[in-house]
């Protein structure tokens, strides 16, 4: 079962040196250093990376290492006009600690609202092509813009995040966007994302605080029970096979029985 989040939000210092890893334990010592020699390694073999920033825990990490010792990758993260009010702090707050912007990308308003107006502000209730549909325009378009020009973009799943993504490789061809993805904190565990987040002493969101272990839109995002998977609290009324936007594999959803 997951830790607890902390319990409180820390404060936003200047960006410090990164000495604070040698704090760090060795296992998780090795982890920063594998992570960031693949960070490098798609850089250099790539040439245009991005980071798509989901703005969690994982994120969170995952900015640090790019904005202290890789940032030739840009950032970037996506605003679906759904986010919770905490999140979109966030992004002011991180961008205040390291004196830098990420680039923020929203969806096609008038997409939106002619989706909206056909099925309704909270139709992703309704049914998972719906659903579906809504995250199509809000994230996944959006990101399609993102990632643009790019030849590589950087992911911040996890193997043990859901069932789902413990099959992700380091480094993979992303053939439905035609380019190369990199996940650098696959082997990280979730009481090593926040062991790094304490003791780098980093701005996160307050909603972990509260059980959201991994937080999206605001309706469709809620904290999970203690001993269920990371990513129950998102889209809970599906299927868990399903609980994906698009932008990572998402394994069939069974059929009634023949």
């Amino acid at each position: 079962m997951a830790t607890a989040a902390p319990t409180a939000v820390l404060p936003d210092p200047p960006a410090p040196a990164a000495a604070f890893r040698a704090g760090l334990p060795a296992a998780l010592q090795a982890k920063v250093a594998a992570s960031i020699a693949l960070l490098r390694q798609a850089l250099a073999e790539h040439g245009r990376v991005v980071y798509s920033s989901s703005l969690g825990a994982e994120a969170i990490v995952l900015t640090d290492l790019i904005w202290t010792e890789v940032p030739g990758i840009d950032i970037a993260t996506i605003d679906t006009g759904r986010l919770p009010g905490e999140t979109l702090d966030l992004i002011e707050r991180i961008e205040r600690r390291y004196q830098k912007r990420m680039r923020v990308y929203s969806p096609d308003a008038a997409e939106v609202e002619a989706f909206v107006n056909e099925h309704g502000v909270n139709a992703f209730y309704q049914s998972l092509e719906l659903r579906q549909r809504c995250c199509a325009l809000r994230k996944s378009r959006p990101f399609e813009r993102a990632i643009k020009g790019y030849a590589a973009w950087v992911t911040g799943v996890r193997h043990g995040q859901s069932e789902g993504r413990a099959n992700v490789l380091p480094l993979e061809r992303d053939a439905r966007n035609g380019l190369m993805k990199v996940s650098p904190l696959l082997a990280w565990t979730h009481d090593e994302v926040w062991q790094y987040i304490r003791a780098a002493r980093l701005p996160y969101n307050p909603l972990h605080d509260k059980g959201y272990t991994s937080i999206g839109c605001a309706p469709c995002t809620r904290a999970i029970e203690p001993g269920q998977d990371e990513r129950a609290g998102r889209w809970w009324w599906e299927h868990p096979d399903s609980r994906e936007c698009g932008l990572q594999p998402r394994a069939r959803v069974p059929g009634p029985a023949a």
